[in-house]
């Protein structure tokens, strides 16, 4: 699917969910905001559309900018509203297949063609169109820029966060002052004019706020937090056109907005001194400690020169196409090397870190599974364990000790800490605190916690939804968190530690907790649950998770779909973790997920059906015993069931599932493996169990795309392979009286 289809397809569904709003909004009654965000986010999935759907979204936008922010939506533009939205499926359906679309209606357009478009905000400010990747650099030059600057941008986003807790945090106010000095020049190197434009005026509100003639109250941090997030879609605009998507476009960016509002605060705050003396600051500002990173890295101490704009220079605000390279300016002189260091010597470094491909580090990762695999091969191999030559066998031994040193080394430059995901909740706790009219305090733990770099990307998805989840309807507002004796500033936890060979990491909120009572209803009303049946306290927690399930009473902006907790599983899943949930009303509810140090090695129970070897994840496993005589029995239409500490759970005879042969059929001469996912567990009918093992996991080729019991597969130290099993595809089955001998 190509990156067009993929922006059409999102575009399609926000229209869709459009059109249900659209359903249940009342002129007069509605606010105005609760659209406007939404037409927002297919403004941004239509960045790349035909220009007569950029036309008609601009025209969308004009109806909006009309009302005040929590002005309700009138009669005209309801109606205006619904002759829209059917024209937009049309469009990006046509878009969708490559087809032109249908000519916009001529009452959409405006009296005169606009030099820019409305900003996202609704409120009539302007975007100036940019084109994204400077003119005569190197790849290898904008991705290290856009490397730096991610790094710069995670940095800020922290610092103004601390800020808004403490607005005269003299060292806060220095450390984003010095992000956006380094980010001018690091966009100086470039000639990227209009970021440099940008990120001056955003640095004169840090430089007025360090002189003392500021106080950095709520409007100006959002200011500063909105610069950065349009630095942000530069940034991530270039990356992806850097791999190689719609390379060349120009996007939209409110740069003209920005920088007005930033002139109007310093006209009118200029006079406005900070409520606490904050002493005056050097102009040069020593750069602080280099924020973690995703990837592996160490940064020289510049990057790039730093070069800076004239103070009077403005861009253009008017022009349709501006080109990212401004008139000539002065550059401020890169920070002079060290001529006493050992490295400057001709001595070894003391510390350093190099930033590497992530590609390289993949395939370096690979060539060291393949030499463990190799080496196992050759240190069990019957004709070398035959020879009996001692000097040889001190040999092999050296090389499995080194083997295993190189894999443990290997894998330690895949891991990268956790801190850097849940510090991105940081601004996603502000923003829903905002938006919620709640406050909400975040508090993160184990920020130090290490995983692989792949997971650490992967586990943002779920822990966008959950926390959202614990803010929404977790978090009560402050008047009830009042009544009920508790602080009137919620608080939501982010956890993070090891447990054994995995990562847990926890998210609890102080709020209302689940209404399990309720939860069970809705469950019957849905026909989750049969009537009559009585599921455990755990169990029914568990409901939450089930596709479409929901218990909120009325659709927000933020929930009420059903969507978002069923999703949380799949990605935990996906990523072969696991995820429960405990609530106990009135004091909070906790999630806790379990996730594996990497998706490239796993510790596997290894077990033997016949002739063949699988291998089921240890996270999966709760316990494994010999079946007494009698134990195993067939009920009628649920099949074999076993009895495991006092719960009948059903058997799935793994050989027979599979069509493996088995060495025998009689349930007391197996071993009964027992594996959960959720709330969800199942026993596996087995021969034996050979031990645990270590594997490193190989993915299986198309032949295996319709076996769905199978995760992977993994070369044994014997040379066999060994398939790995899908314990939430195996315990999901539904039992049936088939199965039984």
């Amino acid at each position: 699917m190509t990156e067009s289809t993929g922006d059409a397809a999102r575009a399609s569904a926000l229209l869709e969910q459009l059109a249900l709003d659209l359903a249940f909004v009342q002129a007069g009654t509605t606010p105005a905001s609760s659209i406007r965000g939404l037409v927002a986010r297919i403004d941004e999935a239509c960045a790349a559309a035909p220009q007569a759907v950029r036309h008609a979204i601009a025209a969308c936008r004009r109806w909006l900018a009309g009302a005040e922010r929590e002005a309700p939506l009138t009669a005209d533009m309801i109606r205006e509203l619904h002759a829209w939205q059917p024209w937009m499926v049309e469009a990006t359906l046509a878009w969708e297949r490559g087809q032109d679309p249908a000519p916009m209606p001529d009452a959409w357009a405006a009296p005169t063609e606009p030099a820019v478009s409305f900003a996202a905000a609704g409120d009539g400010t302007a975007h100036i169109d940019v084109v994204v990747l400077p003119v005569g650099f190197d790849d290898d030059t904008v991705e290290l820029f856009c490397a730096e600057s991610q790094d710069l941008l995670q940095e800020m986003e922290q610092g103004v966060l601390t800020l808004e807790r403490s607005p005269t945090d003299a060292t806060s106010i220095d450390t984003v002052f010095r992000v956006f000095h380094s980010f001018k020049g690091n966009a100086g190197v470039l000639k990227l004019g209009v970021l440099q434009r940008l990120t001056h005026e955003l640095e004169s509100v840090l430089d007025t706020a360090r002189r003392g003639q500021l106080r950095l109250d709520r409007e100006a941090i959002d200011l500063i937090l909105a610069g950065g997030d349009v630095l942000r879609r530069y940034v991530d605009e270039s990356v992806r056109q850097l791999g190689g998507v719609q390379r060349g476009r120009s996007i939209p960016l409110p740069i003209p907005a920005v920088t007005a509002r930033v002139k109007t605060l310093l006209r009118s705050g200029g006079s406005r001194p900070a409520q606490t003396e904050t002493p005056a600051l050097p102009t040069e500002v020593p750069p602080s400690a280099p924020p973690s990173s995703t990837a592996v890295e160490a940064r020289p101490a510049a990057v790039m020169p730093a070069a800076v704009p004239p103070e009077t220079e403005d861009a253009p605000a008017s022009s349709r196409q501006v080109s990212a390279a401004p008139t000539a300016h002065a550059a401020d002189s890169a920070p002079q090397p060290d001529h006493n260091s050992p490295a400057a010597a001709g001595g070894p470094a003391t510390t350093g870190t190099v930033r590497v491909d992530t590609r390289k580090l993949d395939g370096l990762i690979d060539l060291v599974g393949e030499l463990v695999v190799a080496q196992s091969l050759v240190t069990q191999s019957p004709a070398v364990r035959s020879l009996g030559n001692q000097h040889l066998d001190h040999c092999l031994g050296q090389l499995r000790s080194i083997t295993s040193d190189l894999q443990r080394t290997a894998m330690a430059l895949r891991m990268v800490p956790i801190g850097g995901v849940f510090r991105r909740m940081g601004r996603l706790v502000r923003d829903l605190s905002v938006e919620l009219g709640k406050d909400i305090d975040l508090r993160m733990e184990g920020e130090e916690t290490e995983l692989d770099r792949s997971l650490v990307e992967l586990l943002a998805d779920p822990l966008v939804h959950m926390i959202r989840n614990s803010a929404d309807h977790g978090i009560e507002p402050p008047s009830l968190r009042t009544a009920a004796g508790k602080p009137s500033t919620g608080t939501i936890t982010l956890r993070a530690y090891h447990q054994g060979g995995f990562v847990v990491i926890r998210v609890e909120d102080d709020g209302r907790g689940l209404a399990a009572e309720r939860i069970l209803n809705k469950a019957i009303e849905r026909g989750l649950v049969q009537p009559g049946e009585s599921p455990g306290r755990l169990e029914i927690l568990d409901l939450i998770f089930a596709p479409g399930f929901s218990t909120a009473e009325q659709v927000t902006g933020l929930s009420g779909r059903g969507v978002g907790m069923d999703v949380v599983r799949r990605g935990i899943e996906s990523i072969r973790g696991k995820i429960e949930v405990d609530s106990v009303e009135g004091r909070g509810t906790t999630f806790t997920l379990y996730v594996p140090l990497t998706l490239a090695i796993i510790e596997g129970l290894l077990v033997g059906v016949g002739d063949e070897r699988y291998v089921i994840p240890t996270l999966s496993v709760r316990e494994s015993f010999r079946p007494l005589p009698g134990a195993v029995s067939t009920v009628h239409g649920r099949g074999e069931l076993v009895e495991v500490r006092g719960r009948l759970t059903p058997v799935l005879r793994l050989g027979r599932h599979l069509g493996t042969p088995t060495k025998t059929s009689d349930p007391t001469e197996g071993i009964v493996v027992v594996v959960e996912s959720g709330q969800d567990v199942r026993c596996l009918l087995v021969d034996e169990l050979l031990g645990k093992q270590e594997v490193v996991i190989k993915s299986l080729g198309d032949m295996f795309r319709s076996q769905p019991a199978f995760a992977g597969a993994a070369i044994l130290g014997d040379g066999r392979v060994g398939l790995i099993l899908d314990v939430n595809t195996l315990v999901k089955l539904k039992s049936t009286a088939g199965e039984a001998a």
